[in-house]
């Protein structure tokens, strides 16, 4: 690694370190919850909070547009809302006997969708589009939303009055689904102590243009063969289950993960990698968002669903199903950072997967990757 790209990757992980800092002035605990937020952000990826109220799920999400900054939009679903009020509609001006074009509130950079599945699926559908293209049609034109743009929803799984659940196409669009628990003992201390009484308030750090920047910056993030191939064989574990030995998942999986889930382990991987000051992805940091980016992408049988199995630990199963690439350290003499790669066998022009083996190279390939002196 140069030392211009070890420049550029320190100072990104130090912005990102402070931002953190300052969602953390607001927001008590929720370390796992405040993290995968600035994953999401950083890999261009939309989030899902699942939890019971009162768990600051809002809170985080505002307190994350103070701190990236640009333009905050807040959308309460509720059983009585149009899709117009959501993207947008023409509007008669009688003074120029035209129609304008009035742009809803998804026109923004963060887009907070509180208690989504309390719309029902036409208007949850409606964000189909912007999460997908990040564009907006109406009356026949498309309309480009602000760069960049976010999507974060929450939703309350206790409740079953009042509320539809999301279809799974609407799932499949969001990056990462974050369960949001408890505070602990000493955390609800400290809400109490920090949040009774003159809250703090988060400062900004970002600027929308700040934040292209760092995407790009984990784009640069880089991926090993032997890294690849490990979050392919996770999704693939999910579709034929009996190769890698979990035969028993065959009656509890109805469908795997889609494609998007391995694109997505790769994104957040390299954003997670460059938010510890890194500029290579580890088995390690796919394994750690794996849970969140597949869970809510699994469609599990109805008997598995009767009997309460949970998608989280499907997941974790292939985890542990599927081996990680050995990783090595290497450094050079002089204490300087360098990457050292295996030579990986040479695939053939017509490559054959064989039924009855994983793809890409065998989890022995160790991967010799740069150390921090």
């Amino acid at each position: 690694m140069t030392p211009e790209r070890e420049a550029e990757v320190a100072e990104a992980s130090a912005v990102l370190e402070r931002a953190l800092i300052e969602v953390k002035k607001v927001v008590v605990g929720q370390d796992a919850m405040v993290e995968r937020m600035l994953i999401g952000l950083l890999a261009r990826g939309h989030l899902l909070l699942e939890g019971v109220p009162g768990v600051a799920k809002t809170l985080a999400v505002r307190t994350l547009a103070d701190v990236v900054g640009g333009t905050f939009a807040r959308l309460q679903f509720t059983p009585d809302l149009m899709p117009g009020d959501i993207t947008g509609t023409r509007v008669w001006r009688a003074s120029s006997e035209t129609f304008d074009v009035e742009r809803g509130p998804v026109f923004a950079n963060l887009v907070l969708a509180d208690e989504i599945n309390r719309a029902p699926a036409k208007v949850q559908s409606a964000l189909l589009e912007a999460m997908a293209e990040k564009q907006v049609s109406i009356a026949g034109t498309s309309h480009r939303l602000p760069d960049p743009f976010l999507v974060l929803a929450t939703q309350n799984p206790v409740e079953s009055e009042g509320v539809y659940r999301l279809p799974e196409a609407q799932r499949d669009r969001f990056l990462l689904k974050i369960d949001v628990p408890y505070p602990t003992g000493q955390e609800e201390f400290e809400i109490l102590h920090r949040m009774s009484v003159d809250p703090p308030h988060a400062e900004p750090v970002l600027t929308p243009e700040r934040v292209i920047d760092l995407q790009g910056v984990a784009d640069r993030v880089f991926v090993h063969h032997s890294v690849a191939s490990y979050l392919v064989n996770l999704t693939i574990a999910t579709r034929t289950p009996e190769r890698y030995g979990l035969a028993h998942l065959q009656s509890v999986i109805e469908l795997g993960v889609s494609p998007r889930a391995t694109l997505g382990m790769a994104a957040a991987g390299r954003a997670l990698a460059l938010m510890r000051g890194r500029s290579y992805v580890l088995p390690a940091d796919v394994a750690e968002v794996a849970e969140d980016v597949m869970s809510h992408r699994l469609l599990l049988s109805f008997d598995a669903i009767a009997d309460g199995i949970d998608p989280r630990g499907v997941v974790r199963q292939v985890l542990q199903a599927v081996p990680q690439p050995s990783v090595a350290s290497r450094e050079d003499p002089d204490h300087r950072r360098t990457a050292v790669l295996p030579q990986l066998p040479q695939l053939p022009q017509n490559p054959q997967t064989p039924p009855d083996r994983p793809i890409g190279p065998p989890p022995s390939h160790r991967l010799d990757h740069p150390t921090h002196p």
